[in-house]
């Protein structure tokens, strides 16, 4: 009796099944493939380092500044332009790059800042009209100083219309809704937040909304399982805040009127972590070199 040694083998997966009756075809949905999460600096050698005591003293004054900021205090901030090119690299790698990162643009001013890989600890590097770096600072803080946009009622006013295009529906509400917050506003008070994904808002209410508002100074990317993208308008201290999953679709569109939005910023927890990560990543090694 002559034996099939043949192995069957089934396949699974997009393109396996066969179509259905009326065609349609079985689809899957596509799995998320990036996430940021912490991770060590990569650290050299301690023999390597034994000249780079500039990076040995901005590592002193982190942690100094670590343990003495507190949400809501002013920033703590220290210029490292001074620094050769090998303290500059070793700053580099302890802190890293984080999760939010910021710019901040207009007529006189480029500026980019960069949240480190620990919470709370930012990079702000100014800029010069090619994009050369001619500031470099690091600024212990929730979110860097130029970040912030506090409303004003003066350039507010005017910002509520009469009018609009006949495909826009509740575009004006919403401007006269920011103008009364606005006008309204003091420090300390909570973000007044109008959530865009709730409304009935036709292309015509965003787009009239967009030319409305305009746009501000400052833009803002956390990033994470998914972006949150943060925007200024042309009125200080109203926000645009989109937040995408990690396949890009847009899953919460609001406009907010706050000094800056929540989510850009550095939770006490956030800075509690930092202190205790810091401490433990580097005052051993330090202690190694001296």
């Amino acid at each position: 009796m002559k034996t099939d040694d043949r192995i069957a083998v089934t396949f699974t997966g997009p393109g396996s099944q066969p179509l259905e009756a009326d065609g349609s075809q079985l689809e899957f949905i596509p799995l998320p493939t990036e996430m940021s999460s912490y991770r060590a600096p990569d650290m050299p050698e301690p023999e390597q380092v034994q000249h780079l005591h500039g990076a040995r003293a901005v590592s002193d004054w982190l942690s100094r500044a670590l343990a003495d900021y507190r949400v809501g205090a002013e920033p703590l901030l220290a210029d490292i332009s001074g620094l050769d090119a090998d303290n500059r690299e070793l700053v580099n790698q302890i802190l890293g790059e984080g999760e939010v990162s910021l710019k901040y643009s207009d007529a006189t001013l480029q500026v980019r800042m960069q949240e480190a890989v620990l919470a709370g600890i930012w990079r702000t590097f100014y800029l010069d009209d090619s994009g050369r770096i001619t500031r470099d600072l690091i600024e212990v803080c929730d979110v860097p100083v130029l970040a912030r946009q506090a409303p004003d009622a003066v350039r507010v006013s005017g910002l509520a219309r009469d009018t609009a295009p006949d495909d826009v529906m509740n575009a004006l509400p919403i401007l006269s809704e920011l103008q009364d917050h606005v006008e309204g506003w003091q420090p300390g008070d909570p973000a007044h937040v109008i959530n865009l994904t709730l409304l009935p808002l036709s292309e015509g209410d965003i787009h009239f909304l967009d030319e409305a508002l305009g746009a501000g100074p400052v833009e803002t990317l956390s990033r994470g399982y998914g972006d949150c993208k943060i925007s200024s308008t042309a009125y200080p201290g109203i926000w645009w805040v989109r937040y995408t999953n990690s396949m890009g679709t847009l899953i919460l569109n609001t406009l907010e009127v706050t000094d800056i939005p929540a989510v850009a910023c550095a939770a006490p927890e956030d800075l509690a972590d930092s202190r205790r990560r810091f401490s433990e990543l580097l005052e051993p090694y330090w202690t190694e070199l001296a």
